[in-house]
């Protein structure tokens, strides 16, 4: 027999989608709301519905904002009974469901919880439920009004559901056993209903079946059908408990398997043990408490070890804490705490090793034996920390070592190149899964000492992340003051450092803290010279090479010029590691000609005029002065890390509107130098013979060669301020002279760096002259004397100096730029032609 709810056909009362939920009649359940559509709608319930609300389950979960399609056709029309507002903004209500019913779209929705979009003036219109009024919110989320049709359902005589009623009364009360939120109380409230569709309706919110099962029990009609589909569902789902009870007890029982196994086994160990047949863990302990007493040690970590120890006698071997406390044990006992190496501090000895091992390099080598005869003195090594800074392949970390060797220590390096975590440097603590100490305590367990002679290799390319600054963590391992009290992470005491001889080396001092740096003495170390690199190449990598590759010293010949040729032509470094590379690339072709010769006592000769055949073509030009005198170009000098070069300065004039343009890749300190030679040269155009306007008619370009090579430096400005003038006068400039130095608007000349690499710049590219500012004369004595024989160097203060001796006077007119062959320059005078003369007069 159908029956139908007498629902009033135009009823209508909010919607409220759900997702995966299913709300059933008679069922009170607890809702969590976050959706703003949903929140509105309950409100407008609350305020002008009675309470009442029709919720209904959405077909696909993840949509956030359904329509009419992604909704079930059938619902339930609820009374909410209680509303909690959450801190989150969202909101708990707790509701009562009612009755089944079928809905159909009203075409009204609501938006801001306020009247009906499609008619907002109709009577009955939502008001806001915060200001009141009618306004609406553009782009709000809405909700909508659903008008209630009714739902017929099929009732069912009481003989039909009898026996189906008794069976889910049963597997009910066996489903209680597992469930415990069926308690007594709702096994009561449930079983107390006669009418089948009531208790289909109360059994179905209790099981954890999946929404869409649900929302078939909920569309069916047939009461009898959904009280055998609710008893079909809690089946399976007392199946599926009693399986779940029985995995748990077999792993009970598996547990209480493996409890028992662990007490046999002890008992098993005790036999051997009293048999002797294998190890105990207590004798394990007593061998340390052995080496604990025996080892060097200080008395805070011999006590703190005892205390470890007797913690592991409570610790079960199985355990994964006995094997963390055991690690740590065995990392302190195999430390070198007061372990030190017998050293020996001979100056004569020390002298001869750094000497075998390093050619040159005189400054950094007397530095290091002043700092070992200190040592001697005061048998102390507490002290500043020496860092190592030159360019790549100059023999740093080489130059570290020989001093270990010649000192008896240890030789430890670390490499700090990428290091980006502190823990690197101080450790881990004993918390983390896999925690080990620092860098520095692992090499000092490998060298079994504790007074190696340790290298930090590349200090400056020290890295830093969210997980620390190693840079900072260096600070107290570098400070005499502070290292005798090093704190590792993962020992979690002090460690004494203060016996270790620290060497640092870096590459470049910009990016090292400068609170590091104020813990370190820097010895900076230049790049080769060019006869340091023949020196070097001749008498240590060719040896060394010759032997490396199966060679006898009769088989390769390599002349003076042939190696000075590969240093030019093939190489472009401060050190001397590619010079190493083609030495060795020589001695492969050199070897593979003997052995295709079959004559092993083949002797192979390297020229000049077949070094092509081993190396290929020139890979680097190395600067030479010009061949001739030209007007506007003028020979500087520059210092880069790779040795002096040879720095063209070309300056040409053009009638135009006062422009100056400079091309070549200057840096903005050289383009400044190119402004003030500019300067200074109108502040004396009077005395040059120039208009003192004469810039207004002219454009001036300043070009350097070789515009891909980034140029900086305040060094070039009187090379400028010469090429500069001899454009405008239209003087040349001698093809035999190099000048350096720093010029400022009054024409006085300031002193540079670098002037042993520029030297050799001049010596190599065939100068003759070179101009160096007066303050510099004291540095000639680091000059070698085989660079300055052939240099003719002439010291000045002032530009005025300079001129005289760079301009070709009385040449003006021979050449086809020259002033008198050329209207642009007659132009410029002023007055009579005395530029000449007033430029010797100077």
């Amino acid at each position: 027999m159908a029956i139908s709810l007498k629902i009033q056909t135009t009823m209508e009362i909010p919607l409220m989608p759900l997702r995966e939920v299913v709300m059933f009649p008679r069922a009170v359940a607890p809702l969590f709301v976050g959706r703003e559509g949903s929140i509105k709608a309950i409100k407008c319930a609350i305020e002008q519905y009675n309470r009442q609300i029709f919720l209904v389950a959405q077909r696909d979960s993840s949509v956030s904002r359904p329509e009419e399609k992604d909704l079930f056709g059938i619902g339930t029309v609820c009374r909410i009974l209680q509303l909690l507002n959450l801190p989150d903004g969202t909101i708990k209500v707790l509701v009562e469901g009612l009755h089944r019913a079928r809905w159909q779209s009203s075409g009204n929705f609501f938006s801001s919880a306020v009247g009906a979009i499609g008619d907002p003036t109709r009577p009955g219109t939502v008001v806001d439920l915060k200001n009141g009024d009618f306004s609406l919110h553009e782009g709000a989320e809405s909700f909508q009004l659903v008008r209630m049709l009714p739902f017929d359902e099929e009732e069912a005589a009481a003989h039909e559901a009898g026996a189906t009623q008794e069976a889910v009364h049963e597997v009910l009360e066996e489903y209680g056993k597992f469930n415990k939120k069926i308690t007594n109380e709702v096994l009561y409230a449930v079983t107390s209903n006669k009418n089948p569709g009531a208790l289909a309706d109360a059994v179905a919110p209790l099981l954890k079946a999946d929404y869409l099962k649900k929302q078939e029990i909920l569309e069916e009609p047939n009461q009898v059908r959904r009280l055998d589909m609710v008893f079909e569902f809690l089946q399976r789902e007392v199946s599926y408990a009693g399986m779940d009870h029985r995995i748990k007890n077999r792993v009970k029982r598996q547990m209480e398997r493996n409890n028992r196994e662990y007490y046999l086994n002890e008992q098993i160990k005790a036999i051997n043990k009293e048999m002797g047949r294998d190890e105990d863990p207590e004798a394990e302990l007593k061998d340390l408490e052995a080496r604990v007493a025996e080892k060097n040690m200080p008395d805070e970590c011999r006590e703190k070890v005892r205390r470890e120890i007797k913690k592991l006698r409570h610790i079960p071997t199985t355990a994964a804490e006995y094997t963390v406390s055991r690690n740590y044990v065995d990392w302190i006992l195999d430390l070198p705490w007061n372990i030190l190496k017998e050293t020996m501090i001979d100056l004569d000895r020390a002298r001869t090793t750094l000497d075998a091992d390093h050619f040159g390099l005189d400054k950094a080598k007397e530095r290091i034996l002043e700092y070992l005869a200190v040592q001697k003195l005061v048998n102390k090594l507490k002290g500043p920390i020496l860092c190592l800074v030159g360019p790549p392949g100059v023999g740093k970390t080489s130059l570290a070592k020989s001093v270990a060797t010649a000192t008896g220590r240890e030789f430890v390096r670390l490499s700090l190149g990428g290091v980006r975590d502190e823990a690197e440097i101080r450790g881990h603590r004993r918390t983390y899964v896999g925690a080990l100490p620092g860098k520095i305590i692992q090499s000092l367990k490998r060298v079994r000492f504790n007074n190696p002679l340790f290298c930090l290799d590349e200090i400056d390319k020290l890295s830093t992340d969210f997980r620390g600054d190693p840079a900072s963590a260096l600070l107290e391992v570098l400070d005499p003051e502070q290292n005798h009290a090093f704190a590792d992470h993962y020992l979690d005491m002090d460690y004494d450092l203060s016996q270790i001889f620290f060497i640092t080396t870096a590459n470049s001092l910009h990016s090292i803290p400068l609170p590091l740096q104020d813990r370190m003495e820097i010895i900076k170390l230049p790049g080769y010279l060019e006869t340091e690199k023949h020196s070097i190449g001749k008498f240590f990598l060719l040896p060394k090479q010759v032997e490396a590759h199966g060679l006898e010293t009769g088989n390769l010949r390599l002349s003076d010029n042939s190696l000075l040729e590969i240093i030019r032509s093939y190489t472009k470094e401060a050190g001397v590691r590619g010079l190493e590379r083609e030495i060795a690339a020589i001695c492969r072709k050199s070897a593979m000609q003997i052995v295709e010769s079959g004559d092993l006592g083949k002797q192979v000769t390297v020229t000049c005029q077949n070094i092509s055949q081993f190396l290929g073509v020139k890979k680097f030009r190395y600067g030479e002065r010009e061949d001739k005198v030209r007007v506007g170009v003028c020979t500087g000098l520059a210092y880069t890390e790779l040795g002096g070069e040879l720095l063209m300065v070309e300056t040409a004039i053009m009638p135009g509107s006062g422009k100056v343009s400079t091309t070549g890749k200057l840096g903005e300190v050289m383009q400044e130098s190119a402004s003030a030679a500019l300067s200074y040269v109108r502040s004396r155009a009077d005395s040059f013979g120039l208009r003192p306007d004469f810039h207004k008619d002219i454009d001036i370009h300043i070009h350097v060669p070789e515009g891909a090579t980034p140029k900086d430096g305040p060094s070039a400005g009187i090379t400028l301020t010469a090429s500069l003038v001899s454009a405008l006068l239209g003087l040349p400039l001698r093809n035999d002279l190099a000048m350096t130095g720093e010029i400022t608007l009054r024409g006085r000349v300031l002193p540079i760096g670098g002037l042993r690499e520029k030297l050799l710049a001049a010596h190599r590219g065939l100068i003759s002259t070179v101009i160096v500012p007066k303050d510099n004369e004291k540095d000639i004595k680091d000059v070698p004397d085989e660079i300055l024989k052939g240099l003719n160097l002439v010291f000045v203060s002032h530009v005025d100096e300079v001129l005289p001796l760079a301009l070709v006077a009385g040449a003006g007119d021979i050449y086809p730029e020259g002033r008198r062959s050329n209207p642009l320059y007659l132009s410029l005078r002023h007055g009579p032609d005395l530029g000449e003369g007033r430029v010797a007069a100077h």
